[in-house]
Formats: structure tokens, C-alpha cells, sequence
């Protein structure tokens, strides 16, 4: 399939795409908000020719929020745009910056579209985080001579074997690319071999390696466990969890409290969609549970701390003892590992992470990150880490010498849009 037979199909489409985001809109009522932007017409009046970066949504948009805070020092005189695709990607852009960047919804992949939000824009430079790519929003960049880079790419062999199904359509595509920051050298080779052009391709490392936490975190959350009359409960998070994940989660936190009756879950779904439907399952199942939304603090009988706010998360992370991270109980991928490891916290994680296999890797063979498949392992990880406080200092020093000893792709990749901001 080629790029014109793509953009045939992407209008041929247009209906059910609307008909979805209607149905979106029905769980999470953002989505009926600034759909205008979703096909570039009442955008905001940006300034022009500044800097794009495209960060799909949450996850994307925190791991570029060091790369955009450097950029706006080292290129002070440009303004920086910033997209995604999702309610929850917006407000998270707005509570990173605030005012300091321009931001809207990127529009559909259709060239009409992507030609009206360029025409605002006018970007000396685009960014895009990971591997969002849109082929006619690529091609438009490259016929106004804009250099498109591929910031913090990653490439699974699962992903490359969908690219190469497509080869008409996305070795063109990965071709107009002026740089392809990849993470590893493995990734960099699978984008060459799916039509990337060796000069484009430069392996730089994870950026979310770069991670800087402000020391004033742990205190505040020391503080609010003393608050809470918390500080010597047993405290685990299960974050960022996924339909079928919290089951699972809750029965392992059953298990615990037979051990230890005093022990909170702070339970966070990924999506705020989830959060009333998360609420209702631990009531059901029978477990005293408040909600962080409400201000609510848990009490000596509470059981689960139920995390439904925007923005906090690394806060909870900071809250807790133990931490697992979930999108690997289900096969989505998983979702960051470093967080919690730069907070000094044991990681646990399900086995399904094709989104973050190399830092996986690192984080297992340092004895930083502990895999389970079910409840009841999940139950024994956690209680040998509270059990063995020597096994639980081995595992969070190993994630911190992980973090620091891969640190300094932020830096090249940098270093690297430098010199097309330059061009």
C-alpha cells in the first residue's frame, strides 16, 4: 500500500473514525471537547516558527518534558508547540508548562489537514517522541523542507514486522526522516532495514534514563504518611494498571492482608475513564477503599487508597514501599520502569513488556526488577521485599546504578536537533 492508497482509505474511514470518537466521548467526555482541532480547523493563533515535538499522550509527553524544558533554555527566542492525541495527553502538557508552550490536538493524518496545521505553525524543526509516525504529516514537512527527527525511538520486532507488511508505504515515509534518535543499537538497524537512511540513524539511548527527581518529593510524601499516622504501614502502589489488571492486584493485596492487616494498596488505573468503574470493583470485593480525588485520607482500617487524580503519580510512587507497574499483567507492553526506581523503590512488573525489553532487561539482570505472572506471586514477591529489608536495599541500590550508569542520551539527542535547528 502506498501513501496515496492510504490517504484514500484514511477518508474512506472518516466516518467510523468520528463514530469512535463519539464513543470515546460517551466513557470520557473530553474527547467531544476541540474536535475541530482533530482536523486543524479552530486552532489556537500560535506564534510561528518555532519548534513542533508530537507526544501521543501521557506517557510520551513526560518523557519529553526534560527534552522541552532544555530545549526552551538552549533556544530561548523560539517558540515550542506541543501535540497529542489524547484528553488526558492535554492536560498533561498543561500542568508540565502551563502557558510556557503552545499546544493543541495534532490533526488526522490527512494531507489537507496536516497542510492547514503546518500553514499556522511553521516549524523550523518537528519532533516526534517514540514512534508515532504519520506518513502525510512526514510528507508535508518534507516538501516545506521542515526536518522531522524521531526522538527516544524504539522499534520492537513485533513493530517492524507491521512496518515491513507496508513497505510502499513506510520505507518512503521513514526516508524523509532527517534523524532517527534511536534507544538501541538493535532498534536503530531495524529502522535501517525498513527503509531509514543510515545518515538519519543515531543510537542515543533511553532519555527517560535522564530523570531528575526533586529531592523534596520523598519528603513531602515521608510527611503525609506521618500525617496519615502511615509511617510504619506496609505501603504498595499497583500504578498505571489496565481492564484486567486490577482483578489480579486486589487478590495478591488480599493475600497480603491475611500476613499483614494493616498493609494500603495505593491502586491507580492508567486511564481516568477507569477510575469510578476501579472504585466500584474494590468496594464490590469488600475492600475499605477512599479516593485520592476526594481528599480523603486512609484511615487505620483503610485498605485501598484508590490514586484517581492527574499528575501525581510520581508523588504516590514516592508514598509507597513496594511498587508495581502495570500494562504487563495484559499484553500492552508495560509502562515506565525508572520512575519508580529512581524513587529508591523495589519493581515489580507482569511479563508482558515489548514496550521497554532493553530497560527491562537492564533493571533484571542488575536484580532491580522482579516479574511475576499471577496474584499469588505477585503477593510473594511483595511480602519477601517487606520480610527482607537487605533484599529490598539490593534491589532499589541496583535500579539506581542502572539509572545513573545510562544517563546522558538526553544530552546527544540534544545535540543532535541542535544541528538540524541549525540547518
Amino acid at each position: 500500500m502506498n501513501r496515496t492508497l492510504y490517504t484514500l482509505l484514511f477518508h474512506l474511514a472518516l466516518p467510523v473514525v468520528v463514530v469512535r470518537l463519539l464513543w470515546r466521548a460517551r466513557r470520557a467526555p473530553a474527547y467531544s471537547q476541540r474536535i475541530g482541532e482533530r482536523f486543524a480547523y479552530g486552532l489556537p493563533d500560535f506564534r510561528p516558527g518555532g519548534l513542533w515535538i508530537h507526544a501521543v499522550s501521557v506517557g510520551e509527553s513526560i518523557a519529553a518534558a526534560p527534552m522541552i524544558r532544555e530545549l526552551r533554555t538552549r533556544h530561548p527566542g523560539l517558540p515550542i508547540t506541543v501535540t497529542c492525541m489524547t484528553p488526558t495527553g492535554s492536560e498533561r502538557i498543561k500542568a508540565l508548562f502551563g502557558d510556557t508552550v503552545q499546544h493543541c490536538y495534532l490533526p488526522y493524518d490527512l494531507p489537507w489537514a496536516a497542510s492547514r496545521f503546518l500553514q499556522r505553525v511553521q516549524p523550523k524543526l518537528a519532533v516526534v517522541m517514540e514512534t508515532e509516525l504519520w506518513p502525510n504529516h512526514i510528507h508535508q514537512c518534507a516538501q516545506r523542507g521542515i526536518p522531522v527527527a524521531l526522538a527516544n525511538a524504539r522499534l520492537s520486532e513485533r513493530s517492524a514486522r507491521g512496518y515491513a507488511r507496508f513497505a510502499r508505504l513506510t520505507a518512503p515515509m521513514l526516508a524523509e526522516l532527517s534523524l532517527i534518535a534511536a534507544q538501541t543499537g538493535a532498534e536503530a538497524e531495524r529502522f535501517r532495514l525498513l527503509g531509514a537512511r543510515d545518515a538519519a540513524v543515531k543510537v542515543t539511548g533511553s532519555i527517560k534514563f535522564d530523570l531528575s527527581i526533586d529531592p523534596a518529593l520523598q519528603k513531602r510524601a515521608e510527611a503525609l504518611r506521618q500525617e496519615w499516622s502511615a509511617s510504619n504501614r506496609p505501603v504498595w502502589i499497583g500504578a498505571s494498571t489496565h481492564t484486567g489488571e486490577d482483578e489480579i492486584l486486589l487478590a495478591a493485596h488480599r493475600q497480603l492482608l491475611v500476613t499483614h492487616p494493616d498493609a494500603l494498596l495505593i491502586l491507580v488505573p492508567r486511564h481516568p475513564e477507569r477510575f469510578g468503574s476501579v472504585f466500584e470493583l474494590s468496594k464490590k470485593q469488600g475492600f475499605t477503599t477512599v479516593r485520592r480525588s476526594l481528599g480523603e485520607p486512609p484511615l487505620a482500617g483503610t485498605q485501598v487508597l484508590l490514586g484517581d487524580t492527574m499528575g501525581e503519580l510520581l508523588f504516590l510512587f514516592a508514598l509507597a514501599d513496594t511498587a508495581f507497574v502495570g500494562g504487563s499483567l495484559v499484553p500492552t507492553g508495560g509502562h515506565n520502569l525508572l520512575e519508580p526506581a529512581a524513587l529508591g523503590k523495589p519493581v515489580l512488573t507482569g511479563p508482558h513488556l515489548f514496550n521497554f525489553l532493553d530497560i527491562a532487561a537492564q533493571l533484571r539482570d542488575a536484580g532491580a526488577l522482579k516479574e511475576v505472572d499471577n496474584a499469588p506471586e505477585l503477593a510473594a514477591a511483595i511480602e519477601a521485599f517487606w520480610s527482607d529489608p537487605a533484599h529490598a536495599s539490593q534491589a532499589r541500590d541496583a535500579g539506581y546504578r542502572v539509572l545513573k550508569n545510562n544517563q546522558g542520551a538526553l544530552n546527544r539527542l540534544l545535540n543532535g536537533l541542535g544541528q538540524l535547528i541549525g540547518s
